[in-house]
């Protein structure tokens, strides 16, 4: 039998916790949720969920029904718990809990993105309870930060009237964007969502494409389509287009405008010239966001000409009223191994 120690948050959580020490060397605690139905949806089909969280913390996780046992560390059991507490409240807020959402919590709580190795991980700077306040709500779904740079870009992305999001690929920057966009038209705070990239493409050149203009660009658009399509039903996107409140234009289209009661985002933004970017950035108008998103790894211009993105954040350094994130390949939310690539290129690069 296990003795009962339950904390307030425990309870607040539906959830109780016991401990004891057994015969290897490693604690282990037990913890109950109250609701059986929201821990089988955390434990996730076949328990993927949670050997998800044994192979990043080097826990043993063992369930009975709605409760499961913790052995290892007493470092990494503590992280577990938490980890499991906060998908709980997560799927008691009648969200799924998905792969991505476990990855989240690891990454936000226990600061790891790879399997444990030898060392117990260290606990991230700020915990993911910290930034609960930190959502975005579209007619689709809720979407929580799932690493310390989504965090600190939604934080920013709320606050901010201009925000640069620059890190590399898979760190959420033109999604996060975008949901925050179709959430503020839903909300009523703007008309218009403006969604914008340069159509310049690695080795490409728009005129051996076939079609007319918008069948010659619309390929180079598709990732906001994509990110639209996930936030709204498809029917209402397309009708949203249709009236004009949601429009998808290659850069080129902004020039002579002044883009008022608008939420404004230019994509793939390492791609525009100096003057390209000073064009985009003075179309702000009145009660208008507007956010930048690039990657100055993946510069896809010819050769010897300068990206407007980094030009802009070298003379836009201190500026009142923009602010930047900066990501990194601890924050790339795609598969781990995009995170690994990531990371194998830049070493490369430095060498």
């Amino acid at each position: 039998m296990y003795a009962k120690a339950s904390s307030e948050s425990d309870h607040s959580a539906g959830v109780q916790t016991s401990e004891n020490g057994n015969n290897s060397n490693q604690n282990r605690t037990v913890i109950e949720f109250e609701d059986n139905r929201l821990a089988a949806i955390i434990f996730g089909q076949h328990d993927h969920n949670l050997a998800r969280i044994e192979q990043r913390l080097g826990v043993l996780l063992i369930n009975r029904g709605n409760r499961v046992a913790i052995e290892g560390s007493p470092e990494a059991m503590d992280l577990a718990k938490k980890v499991l507490e906060e998908l709980y409240e997560h799927a008691k807020a009648g969200h799924d809990v998905e792969m991505g959402d476990v990855d989240g919590a690891l990454r936000m709580i226990a600061g790891v993105d790879e399997p444990v190795k030898k060392k117990t991980p260290k606990p991230a700077a700020e915990s993911r309870a910290h930034n609960s306040h930190l959502k975005i709500t579209t007619r689709n779904k809720v979407i929580m930060p799932r690493s310390p740079g989504q965090a600190d870009y939604m934080a920013k992305l709320q606050k901010n009237e201009m925000v640069f999001g620059v890190g590399p690929a898979g760190t959420g920057k033109t999604y996060l964007a975008v949901a925050m966009a179709v959430s503020r038209m839903l909300a009523g705070e703007i008309d218009r969502i403006v969604l914008s990239r340069p159509a310049v493409e690695a080795g490409e050149n728009l005129g051996f494409l076939p079609g007319d203009l918008k069948d010659k660009v619309d390929p180079y658009l598709r990732p906001l389509y994509d990110a639209l399509y996930d936030m709204m039903p498809a029917e209402q996107v397309e009708k949203r287009i249709a009236s004009g409140h949601i429009e998808i234009a290659p850069l080129a289209y902004m020039r002579g405008r002044t883009l008022s009661n608008a939420f404004v985002i230019l994509d793939e933004a390492q791609n525009t010239t100096p003057m390209q970017m000073k064009m985009f950035l003075t179309r702000f108008g009145e009660n208008s966001r507007m956010v930048v998103c690039g990657d100055p790894s993946q510069v896809d211009l010819p050769r010897g000409t300068r990206s407007g993105l980094r030009h802009a954040l070298d003379i836009l350094r201190g500026v009142d009223g923009i602010a930047v994130t900066r990501f990194n390949q601890k924050d790339v939310v795609r598969h781990p191994l995009v995170a690994r690539i990531v990371d194998a290129y830049g070493d490369d690069d430095g060498r």
